[in-house]
């Protein structure tokens, strides 16, 4: 066995220690769950006679001896995702797979789908963050009819993925598999695309000439091409080994990919007969940490600084920032996939994949080997890759060397010498930055304050010649509890312009940024955030920012008087109503905070037994970790 990076292992250590209680607790109700039986045994006939009215003959007629597993699925098909519109016809290919092996499945419950990239700049963008909590409650309500042996969800996007794990997690006594639907062909460079937008943000270009470059880049089913919040999901799926092997990111519409998906549910009613591969046992300290260092070793979305403290802690593990950091440190960055690069995802699958990446960092000690997964014990079935032979679904070994090394490097010669996440801390609190599309020049930043409160400011100072000179834009009151945390993409463009300009910008923010966004540095996730008394409800205009990646650093000093002693400002008027707003008062009002996984699905005894954060547990990244 591979010996294991001594970071990597330390803070596995530390994970292990520090979830002790709460994975113990975890545990303790899935075995309960587990010990109380096979469930479609516990149901009267009344209620078993329910669950199956609406099915064919023949699956009544196997449902009705009892003794065939039942698989469960969780859908979240809309035509409106392109991710998603593949999923329509996945429910008949899995039955008939389950059907081949003398067992039923059935769709169990859909959940919600919205698509980011509709949203962007628009309310709808404050439901985005919540509907992943919704997510997890509605696969909780699809799986609570406790007729199933197993379940398999059908999910690729933002905060669908993240929500189907969560609430299949509350049910992790059974296995559970994750089928994707692959990529859409690629369209237009990401670089021209990028190009278009800043062109029309300036108003170089008309709307028609940009909604054809949009058309040009989304242009088919399948999810968008480049390494978002979105295709980061199927990068963790396979390497917590919820996907069989390398299924991400092969397209959909296609014969491969119609196996796969009837292979997954094949293996999920196989692990059912067994009594094995239950997703308790697979998502344990070692497959988060997995998770992260995949993420970290492909710049992969900084969305998942969030949404991995909840996933992991559905599963009774307790993760944060610092470990982010720390694993970061020492985490070779492998892959240049757009906005850390100019190719997409398929580009990235044809030079080696994900079976490339999980072997080169299994290999080399970065990852853990000994875990479990769908597959069978042991990370090494996902240095493997699928193939039709003959009309059969195979697996074969991946290819050991990069057949691009633009785009993808061995753990021997990486792109960097650490991942691309990177903690900073401060008296304006604590944030993280993503770097790998960050040239170095631009990591440091020390700019007077300009203070915004809404995406509309700022697109108005830009657009009229405001911001022609070096600033730190504060834009605050982009929370959780202050607006459902929306993702503040229309700020990308114009910082980009700015910087291309050869001013010194940058972006300190309680919000999220896109997945897409890339090279200007932008501190985000700020915590406390300002509506819950974090110090950016303290900042002014002209304040000097001080965001230094390098070494850790978000501080602030004040132009005048004593920082801690200013009144903490209150933001203007909110509408909290229209587009579906007014229905999610209560998310706000219950929400925990970013670095505890802005979720309203825990109780408030969440952090018990997390470490104290103190400002030495930052890494330096000046020096060799």
């Amino acid at each position: 066995m591979t010996e294991m990076h001594p970071v990597t292992a330390r803070v596995t250590r530390r994970i292990i220690e520090r979830s002790r209680a709460a994975r113990s607790d975890y545990l303790r109700r899935m075995d309960a769950a587990r010990d109380a039986g096979v469930a479609r045994a516990k149901l009267s006939c009344a209620n078993w006679a329910h669950a199956f009215a609406g099915q064919t003959v023949a699956d009544k007629l196997t449902m009705m001896g009892g003794k065939a597993p039942n698989l469960g699925i969780v859908t979240a098909y809309n035509d409106m995702l392109s991710a998603h519109q593949p999923f329509e016809t996945f429910p008949t290919v899995i039955r008939a797979a389950a059907r081949e092996l003398g067992a039923t499945a059935q769709v169990a419950g859909g959940v919600p789908a919205m698509c980011d990239g509709v949203t962007q700049g628009r309310p709808g963008m404050e439901l985005s963050l919540f509907s992943r909590d919704v997510i997890a409650m509605s696969t909780g309500v699809a799986l609570t009819h406790d007729a199933f042996d197993a379940a398999l969800c059908l999910g690729v996007c933002d905060k669908i993925v993240p929500g189907l794990f969560m609430g299949a997690l509350a049910f992790g006594h059974l296995p559970v598999g994750v089928a994707p639907a692959g990529p859409m062909p690629s369209g237009i460079p990401n670089a021209e695309k990028a190009r278009v937008r800043a062109e029309y943000a300036q108003g170089k270009v008309d709307r028609q000439t940009l909604l054809e470059s949009e058309v040009a880049s989304y242009h088919s089913p399948g999810t968008c091409t480049f390494y978002g919040t979105a295709n980061s999901n199927q990068m963790m799926m396979e390497i917590a080994g919820l996907h069989l092997p390398s299924t991400a990111f092969v397209h959909p519409e296609t014969g491969l990919r119609e196996a796969l998906t009837a292979a997954s549910a094949r293996r999920a009613i196989e692990l059912a007969r067994a009594g094995e591969g239950r997703m308790a046992d697979v998502i344990d300290e070692k497959a988060v940490v997995n998770m992260i260092v995949a993420l970290l070793a492909t710049g992969g979305s900084t969305n998942h600084a969030i949404h991995l403290v909840a996933m992991a802690r559905s599963a009774g593990v307790l993760i944060d920032w610092t470990d982010m950091d720390e694993l970061s440190s020492v985490t070779p960055l492998l892959a240049r996939v757009y906005p850390n690069g100019t190719a997409d995802v398929n580009a990235f699958q044809a030079a080696g994949g994900v079976a490339f990446v999980t072997r080169a960092l299994a290999l080399a000690g970065y990852i853990h080997s000994d875990v479990r997964t769908v597959a069978g014990e042991g990370i090494y079935h996902y240095f493997r890759e699928p193939v039709m032979q003959d009309g059969q679904l195979v697996w074969v070994d991946g290819v050991t060397e990069t057949l691009d090394p633009d785009i993808l490097r061995p753990a021997s010669e990486p792109f960097d010498r650490e991942g691309g996440l990177r903690l900073v801390q401060g008296n304006l609190g604590r944030a993280v930055i993503k770097v790998s599309a960050v040239k170095p020049e631009h990591r440091i930043v020390e700019a007077p304050a300009i203070v915004f409160e809404t995406q509309e400011a700022f697109l108005e100072a830009f657009k009229a010649g405001e911001l022609e000179r070096d600033f730190v834009a504060v834009m605050r009151f982009q929370g959780p509890r202050a607006n459902g945390m929306p993702e503040l993409h229309s700020l990308s463009p114009g910082l980009s312009v700015l910087q291309d300009r050869g001013f010194k910008v940058a972006l300190v923010t309680d919000g999220r940024m896109s997945g897409a966004s890339g090279k200007t540095p932008a501190a985000i996730h700020v915590s406390p955030e300002a509506l819950a008394g974090g110090p950016l409800a303290r900042v002014r205009d002209g304040d000097l920012i001080r965001l230094n990646a390098e070494t850790g650093e978000l501080s602030v000093t004040p132009q005048d008087g004593d920082f801690d002693s200013r009144p903490l400002a209150t933001p203007g008027k909110v509408q909290a109503w229209g587009l579906g707003r007014e229905l999610f008062g209560v998310f706000r009002t219950a929400v925990g905070s970013a670095e505890e996984g802005a979720s309203v699905c825990f109780t408030a005894d969440y952090g018990q037994g997390q470490e104290d954060h103190v400002e030495t547990n930052v890494v330096d990244h000046t020096v060799d970790a």
